[in-house]
């Protein structure tokens, strides 16, 4: 698609991202008319994609919709937001039935019945799966023949959203650019309601799981245009990243741990015996941490499947069995390094149950959405599931208002304060952002190191200026995060002070960080309530 074919589109929403979140917004929206905006092509450049845990959903005899919520909150180290939790864990079960009506086909029991496994902090087997560990793609492979299908919505591929569009305070569009084309011209999209589905910020480390292009754009455009934020600091570090030179790295799903997989060192010591009474089932935060212990004090850390899983392994995990292949590994009889890697961000654009923001005409759901059901520390296999609950929820509240939203504005051209999406020349800039990111706002965090951190991502944006959307909003969306986990004075879930190492009882609530002066001179300090 050409960008004047796009521009020319009279559409009710744009939808911008294409997870399960942003999938699932724009199928909700039928029958209004969706542009769904991706930076790459449909299904390639999702995270969920890649996605090798399952969904978790309360749906055999001995669980409940409670008792996931109670394991959702203890792992969310006391500030997750109670309501929200209660909502997503009792519409899970049918979240499900909508999957396996749209086509996606969960793994079953030889008695034909949904097969459920256990991941890390769950109480009991909840965790459904497609193929093994190819939940994600068997996920994404049903929400796009469904979207595909679907005649109301217009798939852009290969268009990024770098800024939004208001008018007295009021969100009506996006100005978007063609990343497979050299120097292409800003494009304006209008529309009644904007949909931020653009997933997490794991390109801002220099090891994520993540795909690249996660990289915290949506949450920089909706800090420039005002949005409220929330609970920036935590940021989710998979403890069992394959430690072989790559990155995205790729992941040895903690389903393998919820097999009987262990974690030893190159000595054969099983080091989490010591750090948590569930040991390798602890939280992620915990095993994450535990891991770069081991690093820092000069030991190899290897995740051992060999007992556990075996010659069973090409079978029950073909994902991680071609990944680890790939790099000369056989995981039936060799040990997988491991180290933690970026992966998921719990904070986000503030939203409520329904995906609205403080912003009218923009909505926000998924990774890029901070609900509260997450809280400090997300726990696993329940991304998927936020995507699916409140992608929903955003389009039922958008196409039950839709009337009043607003109506179209009169046709404008973009003037976009940038000179190109991407600057390829800036590359070193990339690289160093990743570096100081790392170093200084990873899994163990430090005063000295965020000050640090913050006066070089100044250096760096007073070198891009305004060459580059892409790199610019990664720069903001670093800035935040570490201006955020420098507030927070303690430690808890993924957010770890060495300086402030105990949790505080007196900070046990969220954060929320105000952007209205439009980060204007990129300088600015937030204010948290």
């Amino acid at each position: 698609m050409q960008p004047n074919e796009l521009a020319a589109i009279q559409a009710d929403a744009i939808v911008v991202g294409g997870g399960v979140a942003g999938l699932t917004a724009a199928l909700k929206l039928a029958p209004h008319r969706v542009i769904l905006l991706l930076n790459a092509p449909l299904g390639a450049g999702a995270a969920t994609n890649w996605a090798q845990g399952g969904i978790s959903a309360a749906i055999a005899p001995d669980d409940s919709p409670r008792q996931h919520a109670s394991d959702t909150l203890t792992a969310a180290a006391g500030i997750a937001d109670a309501a929200i939790v209660a909502l997503a864990t009792r519409e899970a079960p049918r979240c499900i039935e909508e999957l396996i009506a749209l086509g996606a086909r969960f793994d079953r029991t030889p008695g034909g019945d949904i097969a459920l496994g256990r991941e890390a902090a769950h109480s009991v087997n909840r965790i459904l799966h497609i193929g093994g560990d190819g939940t994600g793609a068997g996920l994404m492979h049903a929400l796009i023949t469904a979207v595909r299908d679907c005649p109301s919505i217009t798939v852009a591929e290969n268009f990024a959203a770098e800024e939004l569009l208001q008018d007295q305070g009021r969100v009506y569009g996006v100005i978007a650019r063609a990343t497979d084309q050299t120097d292409a011209n800003a494009v304006s999209l209008q529309a009644a309601a904007v949909v931020l589905a653009t997933g997490g910020i794991g390109g801002l480390y220099t090891v994520t799981t993540n795909p690249p292009g996660c990289s915290g754009a949506g949450l920089a455009m909706a800090a420039n245009a005002g949005a409220k934020l929330s609970d920036l600091e935590f940021v989710q570090f998979h403890p069992t990243a394959m430690d072989v030179g790559r990155s995205p790295a790729p992941l040895a799903t903690e389903a393998l741990r919820g097999e009987g997989a262990v974690l030893v060192n190159e000595l054969g010591e099983r080091f989490m015996l010591d750090a948590h009474p569930e040991a390798e089932l602890a939280p992620r935060d915990i095993v994450a941490r535990t891991i770069w212990r081991q690093v820092r004090d000069g030991h190899k850390p290897y995740l051992d499947c060999r007992t556990a899983i075996g010659e069973k392994f090409p079978e029950r995990f073909p994902t991680v069995f071609a990944l680890a292949n790939a790099a000369g590994i056989n995981p039936s009889t060799d040990l997988i390094p491991v180290a933690p890697a970026a992966h998921y961000h719990m904070g986000g654009i503030a939203t409520d149950c329904n995906g609205r923001t403080n912003l009218p005409g923009l909505w926000a759901c998924g990774e890029v959405a901070a609900t509260g059901l997450h809280g400090a520390n997300r726990l696993a296999s329940n991304s998927l599931l936020e995507g699916l609950v409140f992608g929903a929820r955003a389009a039922l509240d958008i196409s039950a208002q839709y009337n009043t939203a607003g109506g179209q504005h009169a046709a404008r051209a973009a003037h976009s304060q940038f000179q190109s999406y991407d600057a390829p020349e800036l590359a070193p800039a990339v690289q160093r952002l990743r570096e100081i990111m790392s170093v200084h706002a990873g899994v163990m965090r430090c005063e000295t190191g965020l000050r640090t951190a913050l006066t070089e991502l100044n250096e760096l944006m007073a070198m891009v200026g305004n060459r580059s959307a892409r790199i610019s909003n990664m720069l903001i969306a670093a800035r935040l995060i570490c201006e955020a986990a420098l507030q927070r004075r303690e430690s808890r879930g993924g957010h770890y002070r060495e300086d402030y190492p105990a949790t505080d009882p007196d900070q046990q609530h969220r954060s929320f960080s105000y952007s209205a002066d439009a980060v204007a001179d990129k300088q600015k300090t937030y204010a948290y309530a």
